[in-house]
Formats: C-alpha cells, structure tokens, sequence
C-alpha cells in the first residue's frame, strides 16, 4: 500500500461498520510539489480515504479469510478540494457481504459536517491469501492492539 489514507481506527463492528481517522496535512507525500498557489486536498483522496476503511472493514468481517479489490463506485460525491490541516472522521458500512463480493457506504465528516460521500462501493473478494498476514497488517494500520 503506497499511501495508508487513515491514521487509526476509532471503532469497528464486525460485519456492520467501521470509523477512522485522518489527519490531512500539508506535509503529505501526495501535495509535494502538486500546486503552485493553493495547496488543495485531491477529492479521490477523500475516496481512496472511505475505500481503504471499508475494505479493512470487509476482510476484518470475513476473519481475514480474504483480501478485496475495489470493482464498483457509485454516488460520489466529494468536495473539489479543502485546504489541508483538518482532521476528517470516516464511517463506513456493510450493506450486504457474501463470499464472492461486498456492498457498502461510506461518510467523511470534518467538524462535524458530512463533506463527502460514496453511497454504493462494491468490492470482489480474493481468497488466496495469508490470514496471519493480512491480522498483523490490520493490526499495525488500524491501531487497535487487540482483534
């Protein structure tokens, strides 16, 4: 994963939802360099911020018996961009899950005020992986000590 776009996370219901952090600074990788005048936060930031929690969520609900990749979005809606140094909160959900795919949404608030938004995210699920692998990320991206 080149860029983790969450910092821990908050809370998690197996199966049901999940809740994170991100702090979006002026220090990130991704805005070196990339505008001259205004340092602006991408808007597929904010998508890949919503896309990454869910999928955790996901293969956390599944007991780390699979990994997913991103086939669908539907219903995005982000802002054009905000200047960096503000703390986003991200909730992501379930809507339905089953061995070949998964269905969810997904929120991104920053003071309180939902900013973005993804209202369908489907996933497929790829089962040839390393369970203990993918525990032990989960357990040193989210930074939750005990799963």
């Amino acid at each position: 994963m080149r860029f983790l776009l969450y910092d821990r996370v908050t809370s998690i219901d197996k199966g049901k939802s999940i809740t994170g952090i991100k702090t979006f600074t002026l220090t990130e990788p991704f805005l070196d360099r990339h505008f001259s005048r205004k340092p602006l936060v991408p808007s597929v930031m904010f998508i890949e911020t919503m896309a990454q929690l869910l999928g955790w969520l996901i293969i956390y609900s599944h007991d780390f018996q699979l990994t997913t990749f991103l086939s669908l979005i539907e219903g995005a809606n982000v802002p054009p961009g905000l200047r960096p140094g503000f703390q986003a909160e991200v909730h992501a959900e379930i809507a339905s899950t089953h061995s070949r795919d998964s269905l969810g949404r997904a929120t991104l608030h920053v003071e309180g005020v939902q900013v973005a938004c993804i209202e369908r995210i489907i996933y497929g699920h790829f089962h040839k992986v390393d369970p203990h692998l993918l525990r032990r990320q989960f357990g040193y991206y989210s930074g939750l000590e005990e799963l």
